[in-house]
Protein backbone atom coordinates (compact mmCIF):
# COMPACT_ATOMS: atom_id res chain seq x y z
CA UNK A 1 0.00 0.00 0.00
CA UNK A 2 1.34 3.60 -0.83
CA UNK A 3 2.28 5.87 1.75
CA UNK A 4 0.85 8.73 2.05
CA UNK A 5 3.09 11.96 2.75
CA UNK A 6 1.31 15.21 4.97
CA UNK A 7 3.29 18.70 5.73
CA UNK A 8 1.23 20.82 8.00
CA UNK A 9 3.24 24.28 8.49
CA UNK A 10 1.88 27.00 10.44
CA UNK A 11 3.22 30.32 9.10
CA UNK A 12 5.62 32.16 11.66
CA UNK A 13 4.38 30.05 14.42
CA UNK A 14 7.63 29.93 16.46
CA UNK A 15 8.30 32.74 18.94
CA UNK A 16 10.10 33.68 21.66
CA UNK A 17 9.15 33.72 25.67
CA UNK A 18 6.44 36.44 26.73
CA UNK A 19 6.41 38.02 30.24
CA UNK A 20 2.47 38.20 29.71
CA UNK A 21 1.98 34.59 28.84
CA UNK A 22 3.88 34.04 32.08
CA UNK A 23 7.49 33.47 30.24
CA UNK A 24 5.94 30.78 27.95
CA UNK A 25 5.92 31.33 23.99
CA UNK A 26 2.71 31.41 22.07
CA UNK A 27 2.89 27.81 21.24
CA UNK A 28 3.56 27.13 24.90
CA UNK A 29 0.57 28.94 26.16
CA UNK A 30 -1.48 27.95 23.47
CA UNK A 31 -4.29 25.28 24.36
CA UNK A 32 -2.83 22.71 21.25
CA UNK A 33 -4.84 19.02 22.18
CA UNK A 34 -3.97 17.64 18.83
CA UNK A 35 -0.60 18.54 18.71
CA UNK A 36 0.17 17.70 22.14
CA UNK A 37 -1.08 13.81 21.88
CA UNK A 38 0.71 13.73 18.13
CA UNK A 39 3.93 14.80 20.06
CA UNK A 40 3.85 11.46 22.37
CA UNK A 41 4.11 9.50 19.29
CA UNK A 42 6.15 11.36 16.96
CA UNK A 43 9.83 12.62 16.96
CA UNK A 44 10.58 16.40 18.12
CA UNK A 45 13.51 18.14 16.65
CA UNK A 46 14.79 21.72 14.86
CA UNK A 47 15.70 22.52 11.38
CA UNK A 48 17.56 25.61 10.24
CA UNK A 49 15.37 26.81 7.25
CA UNK A 50 17.09 29.74 6.51
CA UNK A 51 20.89 29.20 4.52
CA UNK A 52 23.68 31.34 5.96
CA UNK A 53 23.35 34.76 4.72
CA UNK A 54 20.00 35.16 3.48
CA UNK A 55 16.93 36.81 4.23
CA UNK A 56 14.06 34.77 6.65
CA UNK A 57 11.58 35.48 4.48
CA UNK A 58 8.58 32.54 3.93
CA UNK A 59 9.60 31.79 0.23
CA UNK A 60 12.87 30.41 1.46
CA UNK A 61 12.09 28.78 4.48
CA UNK A 62 9.19 26.80 2.75
CA UNK A 63 11.28 26.19 -0.30
CA UNK A 64 13.72 24.70 2.53
CA UNK A 65 10.88 22.40 4.13
CA UNK A 66 9.87 21.10 0.42
CA UNK A 67 13.28 20.08 0.27
CA UNK A 68 14.96 22.79 -2.25
CA UNK A 69 18.03 23.93 -0.99
CA UNK A 70 17.44 27.95 -1.31
CA UNK A 71 20.84 29.10 -1.85
CA UNK A 72 20.66 26.79 -4.88
CA UNK A 73 16.90 27.53 -6.33
CA UNK A 74 15.62 30.41 -4.92
CA UNK A 75 15.84 33.95 -7.69
CA UNK A 76 13.12 35.93 -5.41
CA UNK A 77 9.87 35.66 -3.92
CA UNK A 78 7.72 37.92 -6.28
CA UNK A 79 8.37 35.10 -9.51
CA UNK A 80 6.94 32.28 -7.29
CA UNK A 81 3.63 34.18 -6.58
CA UNK A 82 3.99 34.83 -10.67
CA UNK A 83 3.52 30.82 -11.06
CA UNK A 84 0.94 30.75 -8.91
CA UNK A 85 -1.35 33.17 -11.14
CA UNK A 86 0.10 31.39 -13.89
CA UNK A 87 2.49 33.65 -15.29
CA UNK A 88 5.34 32.66 -17.43
CA UNK A 89 8.38 35.12 -16.93
CA UNK A 90 10.36 35.38 -19.88
CA UNK A 91 14.18 35.15 -19.56
CA UNK A 92 14.40 39.31 -19.56
CA UNK A 93 11.47 39.29 -16.92
CA UNK A 94 11.80 40.76 -13.46
CA UNK A 95 8.39 40.12 -11.00
CA UNK A 96 7.88 42.69 -7.97
CA UNK A 97 5.55 41.77 -4.96
CA UNK A 98 3.38 45.26 -5.05
CA UNK A 99 1.78 45.72 -1.58
CA UNK A 100 -1.36 47.76 -1.23
CA UNK A 101 -0.19 49.60 1.81
CA UNK A 102 -0.90 52.65 4.25
CA UNK A 103 1.16 55.27 4.73
CA UNK A 104 0.79 57.80 7.41
CA UNK A 105 2.63 61.17 8.83
CA UNK A 106 3.51 60.65 12.25
CA UNK A 107 4.03 63.96 14.56
CA UNK A 108 7.19 64.86 13.18
CA UNK A 109 5.58 65.10 9.58
CA UNK A 110 7.60 61.43 8.69
CA UNK A 111 5.67 59.38 6.72
CA UNK A 112 6.18 55.56 7.76
CA UNK A 113 5.06 52.41 7.37
CA UNK A 114 1.60 52.91 9.42
CA UNK A 115 0.05 49.44 7.55
CA UNK A 116 1.92 47.29 5.12
CA UNK A 117 -1.39 45.17 4.42
CA UNK A 118 -3.71 48.55 4.36
CA UNK A 119 -5.69 47.28 6.86
CA UNK A 120 -5.91 43.40 5.12
CA UNK A 121 -8.13 45.13 2.56
CA UNK A 122 -10.27 42.70 0.74
CA UNK A 123 -9.60 41.27 -2.63
CA UNK A 124 -12.46 42.40 -4.16
CA UNK A 125 -11.77 46.02 -2.75
CA UNK A 126 -8.02 45.47 -4.21
CA UNK A 127 -8.84 43.89 -7.66
CA UNK A 128 -10.74 47.27 -8.12
CA UNK A 129 -7.96 49.65 -7.07
CA UNK A 130 -5.91 47.15 -9.56
CA UNK A 131 -7.89 48.47 -12.17
CA UNK A 132 -7.49 52.06 -11.93
CA UNK A 133 -3.69 51.31 -11.64
CA UNK A 134 -3.66 50.03 -14.72
CA UNK A 135 -3.30 54.01 -15.91
CA UNK A 136 -0.08 54.00 -13.87
CA UNK A 137 1.88 51.25 -16.12
CA UNK A 138 4.20 52.15 -18.42
CA UNK A 139 4.72 50.19 -21.65
CA UNK A 140 7.64 47.67 -19.66
CA UNK A 141 5.05 47.39 -16.65
CA UNK A 142 2.21 44.96 -16.28
CA UNK A 143 0.28 44.51 -13.00
CA UNK A 144 -1.72 41.56 -12.21
CA UNK A 145 -4.16 41.32 -9.47
CA UNK A 146 -3.52 38.87 -6.03
CA UNK A 147 -5.14 38.02 -2.63
CA UNK A 148 -5.75 40.84 -0.63
CA UNK A 149 -2.94 43.35 -0.38
CA UNK A 150 -0.47 41.14 -2.59
CA UNK A 151 -0.51 42.39 -5.89
CA UNK A 152 1.95 41.18 -8.59
CA UNK A 153 4.08 43.85 -11.35
CA UNK A 154 6.17 42.37 -13.94
CA UNK A 155 8.98 44.62 -14.75
CA UNK A 156 10.00 43.69 -19.16
CA UNK A 157 14.03 44.49 -19.23
CA UNK A 158 13.81 45.24 -15.38
CA UNK A 159 16.32 45.19 -13.06
CA UNK A 160 16.52 42.29 -10.42
CA UNK A 161 19.60 43.30 -8.58
CA UNK A 162 17.33 46.52 -6.70
CA UNK A 163 17.94 46.69 -2.74
CA UNK A 164 14.06 46.56 -1.89
CA UNK A 165 12.83 45.82 1.64
CA UNK A 166 9.85 43.86 3.03
CA UNK A 167 6.67 46.47 4.00
CA UNK A 168 6.25 43.99 7.42
CA UNK A 169 9.74 44.84 8.26
CA UNK A 170 9.47 48.53 8.72
CA UNK A 171 6.25 48.65 10.20
CA UNK A 172 5.83 52.01 12.20
CA UNK A 173 8.77 53.05 10.65
CA UNK A 174 9.83 56.25 8.77
CA UNK A 175 10.21 54.67 5.00
CA UNK A 176 12.35 57.43 4.02
CA UNK A 177 15.73 55.69 3.79
CA UNK A 178 13.96 52.38 2.85
CA UNK A 179 12.24 53.93 -0.22
CA UNK A 180 14.59 53.61 -2.69
CA UNK A 181 12.97 53.00 -5.72
CA UNK A 182 11.61 56.96 -6.16
CA UNK A 183 14.84 57.42 -8.10
CA UNK A 184 14.60 54.94 -10.61
CA UNK A 185 13.47 55.51 -14.04
CA UNK A 186 10.95 53.53 -14.41
CA UNK A 187 9.70 52.87 -11.20
CA UNK A 188 9.35 55.73 -9.31
CA UNK A 189 7.29 57.65 -11.34
CA UNK A 190 4.90 54.06 -11.34
CA UNK A 191 4.99 54.49 -7.84
CA UNK A 192 4.14 57.92 -7.36
CA UNK A 193 1.37 57.95 -9.85
CA UNK A 194 -0.39 54.97 -8.12
CA UNK A 195 -0.01 57.07 -4.93
CA UNK A 196 -1.98 59.48 -6.42
CA UNK A 197 -4.38 57.32 -8.09
CA UNK A 198 -5.33 55.53 -4.74
CA UNK A 199 -5.56 59.36 -3.09
CA UNK A 200 -9.18 59.68 -4.53
CA UNK A 201 -10.48 56.34 -5.23
CA UNK A 202 -13.88 55.87 -4.00
CA UNK A 203 -12.62 52.15 -2.53
CA UNK A 204 -10.39 54.15 -0.55
CA UNK A 205 -13.06 57.26 0.67
CA UNK A 206 -14.95 54.23 1.41
CA UNK A 207 -12.91 52.17 3.85
CA UNK A 208 -12.16 55.83 5.57
CA UNK A 209 -15.23 56.33 5.90
CA UNK A 210 -15.69 53.14 8.08
CA UNK A 211 -12.85 53.84 9.86
CA UNK A 212 -10.23 51.38 8.21
CA UNK A 213 -6.66 51.99 6.67
CA UNK A 214 -6.68 53.24 3.24
CA UNK A 215 -4.23 51.44 0.73
CA UNK A 216 -2.89 54.82 -0.59
CA UNK A 217 0.05 53.31 -1.87
CA UNK A 218 2.18 50.71 -3.51
CA UNK A 219 5.49 49.26 -1.83
CA UNK A 220 7.62 47.13 -4.37
CA UNK A 221 9.80 44.43 -3.30
CA UNK A 222 10.86 40.59 -3.42
CA UNK A 223 11.75 40.77 -7.51
CA UNK A 224 13.82 38.14 -9.27
CA UNK A 225 13.70 36.36 -12.54
CA UNK A 226 11.85 32.93 -13.03
CA UNK A 227 13.92 30.16 -11.33
CA UNK A 228 14.84 26.46 -12.24
CA UNK A 229 13.69 23.55 -10.13
CA UNK A 230 13.39 20.26 -10.68
CA UNK A 231 9.82 18.60 -9.79
CA UNK A 232 8.71 16.27 -6.93
CA UNK A 233 7.98 13.36 -9.39
CA UNK A 234 12.17 12.70 -9.16
CA UNK A 235 10.83 11.48 -5.79
CA UNK A 236 7.45 9.67 -6.60
CA UNK A 237 5.47 12.14 -5.08
CA UNK A 238 2.67 14.07 -6.73
CA UNK A 239 -0.16 15.83 -4.91
CA UNK A 240 -1.25 19.71 -4.13
CA UNK A 241 -0.31 22.70 -2.59
CA UNK A 242 -2.89 24.07 -0.40
CA UNK A 243 -2.81 27.56 1.04
CA UNK A 244 -4.33 31.25 0.73
CA UNK A 245 -1.04 32.57 -0.97
CA UNK A 246 0.03 32.87 -4.14
CA UNK A 247 3.71 32.89 -2.74
CA UNK A 248 2.93 28.73 -1.61
CA UNK A 249 0.82 28.17 -4.45
CA UNK A 250 4.15 29.40 -6.47
CA UNK A 251 6.60 27.15 -5.42
CA UNK A 252 3.84 24.47 -5.52
CA UNK A 253 3.90 25.15 -9.64
CA UNK A 254 7.58 24.87 -9.41
CA UNK A 255 7.73 21.47 -7.61
CA UNK A 256 5.09 20.25 -9.87
CA UNK A 257 2.16 20.35 -7.87
CA UNK A 258 -1.32 21.01 -8.09
CA UNK A 259 -2.06 24.99 -6.86
CA UNK A 260 -5.26 24.31 -5.42
CA UNK A 261 -7.76 27.21 -4.68
CA UNK A 262 -10.11 26.74 -2.13
CA UNK A 263 -12.46 29.52 -1.68
CA UNK A 264 -12.65 31.46 1.29
CA UNK A 265 -9.08 31.23 1.66
CA UNK A 266 -8.44 34.16 3.02
CA UNK A 267 -4.43 33.76 4.13
CA UNK A 268 -5.65 35.85 7.47
CA UNK A 269 -7.67 34.18 10.88
CA UNK A 270 -10.76 34.60 9.06
CA UNK A 271 -9.74 31.89 6.54
CA UNK A 272 -11.45 28.63 5.14
CA UNK A 273 -10.00 26.32 6.83
CA UNK A 274 -12.63 23.09 6.74
CA UNK A 275 -12.16 23.94 2.90
CA UNK A 276 -8.22 23.97 3.21
CA UNK A 277 -8.85 20.78 4.97
CA UNK A 278 -11.53 18.80 2.64
CA UNK A 279 -9.30 20.25 -0.13
CA UNK A 280 -6.12 18.57 1.06
CA UNK A 281 -7.74 15.10 1.81
CA UNK A 282 -9.23 15.04 -1.71
CA UNK A 283 -5.99 15.54 -2.75
CA UNK A 284 -5.09 12.53 -1.14
CA UNK A 285 -7.05 10.35 -2.94
CA UNK A 286 -5.77 11.34 -6.65
CA UNK A 287 -1.99 11.24 -5.23
CA UNK A 288 0.16 10.82 -2.04
CA UNK A 289 1.61 14.15 -1.20
CA UNK A 290 0.05 17.44 0.47
CA UNK A 291 1.78 20.37 1.47
CA UNK A 292 -1.01 22.51 3.67
CA UNK A 293 0.17 25.60 4.73
CA UNK A 294 -1.63 28.32 7.17
CA UNK A 295 -0.51 32.07 6.83
CA UNK A 296 -2.74 33.55 9.81
CA UNK A 297 -0.36 32.94 12.84
CA UNK A 298 2.52 34.72 10.52
CA UNK A 299 0.20 37.66 9.70
CA UNK A 300 -1.05 38.49 12.94
CA UNK A 301 2.59 38.48 14.28
CA UNK A 302 3.39 41.23 11.80
CA UNK A 303 0.88 43.19 13.50
CA UNK A 304 2.36 41.93 17.18
CA UNK A 305 -0.51 40.78 18.38
CA UNK A 306 0.37 38.23 21.18
CA UNK A 307 -3.34 37.45 21.42
CA UNK A 308 -4.18 36.58 18.05
CA UNK A 309 -1.13 34.74 17.25
CA UNK A 310 -2.11 32.13 20.59
CA UNK A 311 -5.94 32.25 19.22
CA UNK A 312 -4.00 31.37 15.33
CA UNK A 313 -1.91 28.71 17.00
CA UNK A 314 -5.23 27.35 18.81
CA UNK A 315 -7.36 27.47 15.41
CA UNK A 316 -4.41 25.54 13.34
CA UNK A 317 -4.41 22.96 16.14
CA UNK A 318 -8.03 22.71 16.19
CA UNK A 319 -8.95 23.54 12.62
CA UNK A 320 -6.25 22.18 11.14
CA UNK A 321 -4.37 19.52 12.74
CA UNK A 322 -6.88 17.65 14.61
CA UNK A 323 -9.51 17.30 11.20
CA UNK A 324 -6.64 16.00 9.09
CA UNK A 325 -5.28 13.48 11.19
CA UNK A 326 -9.18 12.42 11.47
CA UNK A 327 -9.22 12.66 8.45
CA UNK A 328 -6.73 10.36 7.00
CA UNK A 329 -7.18 7.42 9.10
CA UNK A 330 -8.63 5.56 5.58
CA UNK A 331 -5.47 5.22 4.48
CA UNK A 332 -3.49 2.56 5.67
CA UNK A 333 0.05 4.27 5.56
CA UNK A 334 0.51 8.14 6.65
CA UNK A 335 3.42 10.47 7.24
CA UNK A 336 3.01 13.55 8.85
CA UNK A 337 5.56 16.34 9.33
CA UNK A 338 4.28 19.45 11.26
CA UNK A 339 6.30 22.40 11.44
CA UNK A 340 6.84 26.20 11.09
CA UNK A 341 8.37 27.61 8.64
CA UNK A 342 10.46 30.01 10.80
CA UNK A 343 9.91 32.27 13.68
CA UNK A 344 7.96 35.59 13.51
CA UNK A 345 8.31 36.77 16.93
CA UNK A 346 5.53 39.16 18.31
CA UNK A 347 8.06 41.44 19.47
CA UNK A 348 9.81 42.11 16.34
CA UNK A 349 7.07 41.93 14.00
CA UNK A 350 9.17 40.47 11.21
CA UNK A 351 11.00 36.64 10.83
CA UNK A 352 13.80 35.83 12.10
CA UNK A 353 16.33 33.25 11.57
CA UNK A 354 15.92 30.49 14.61
CA UNK A 355 15.55 27.31 13.90
CA UNK A 356 12.28 25.85 13.80
CA UNK A 357 10.42 22.98 15.60
CA UNK A 358 9.07 20.38 13.89
CA UNK A 359 7.35 17.56 14.70
CA UNK A 360 7.80 14.08 12.67
CA UNK A 361 4.69 11.46 13.18
CA UNK A 362 6.57 8.01 11.03
CA UNK A 363 3.17 6.11 12.43
CA UNK A 364 -0.29 8.01 13.14
CA UNK A 365 -1.51 4.17 14.37
CA UNK A 366 1.27 4.44 16.94
CA UNK A 367 0.40 4.01 20.81
CA UNK A 368 -0.18 6.71 22.82
CA UNK A 369 2.88 6.50 25.23
CA UNK A 370 1.21 8.69 27.64
CA UNK A 371 4.28 10.59 28.20
CA UNK A 372 4.27 14.41 28.58
CA UNK A 373 4.99 16.34 25.39
CA UNK A 374 4.08 19.41 23.60
CA UNK A 375 5.42 20.89 20.07
CA UNK A 376 6.92 24.19 21.16
CA UNK A 377 10.18 25.83 20.41
CA UNK A 378 11.60 24.70 24.40
CA UNK A 379 10.69 21.00 23.57
CA UNK A 380 11.82 20.76 20.12
CA UNK A 381 15.57 22.05 21.37
CA UNK A 382 15.96 20.08 23.96
CA UNK A 383 15.44 17.11 22.40
CA UNK A 384 18.39 17.74 20.61
CA UNK A 385 17.74 16.73 17.09
CA UNK A 386 19.42 19.23 14.79
CA UNK A 387 19.11 19.14 11.43
CA UNK A 388 21.12 21.69 9.29
CA UNK A 389 18.76 21.91 6.03
CA UNK A 390 15.41 21.62 5.38
CA UNK A 391 16.61 19.56 2.27
CA UNK A 392 17.67 16.44 4.88
CA UNK A 393 14.62 16.75 6.64
CA UNK A 394 12.57 16.46 3.96
CA UNK A 395 14.58 13.15 2.49
CA UNK A 396 13.87 11.87 6.42
CA UNK A 397 10.47 12.46 6.00
CA UNK A 398 10.04 10.91 2.70
CA UNK A 399 12.75 7.62 3.59
CA UNK A 400 14.64 9.44 -0.06
CA UNK A 401 17.88 7.73 0.03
Amino acid sequence: MENKFIILVGDGMGDYPQERLGGLTPLEAARTPNLDRLARIGSLGTVRTIPQGMEPGSDVANMSLLGYDPSIYHTGRAPLEAASIGISLEPDEVAFRCNLVCLEKNENAQVIMADYSAGHISSGEARELVEALQAACGPTLRLYPGVGFRQLLVWKGGNAKLPTVPPHDISGRPIAQYDILQDQPVLGPFTREAARILETHPVNAARKSAGKAAANSVWLWGQGKAPQMPGLSRFGLSGAMVSAVDLLKGIGVYAGLDPVQVEGATGYIDTNFEGKVAAALSALERGNFVFLHLEAPDEVSHTGNLELKVRAIEYFDEKIVGPVVEGVKKFTKVRLLIATDHYTPVELRTHSTDPAPFLLIEDLKRTDTGKSARYCERQAQQAGWRLPCGEELFKIFINAK
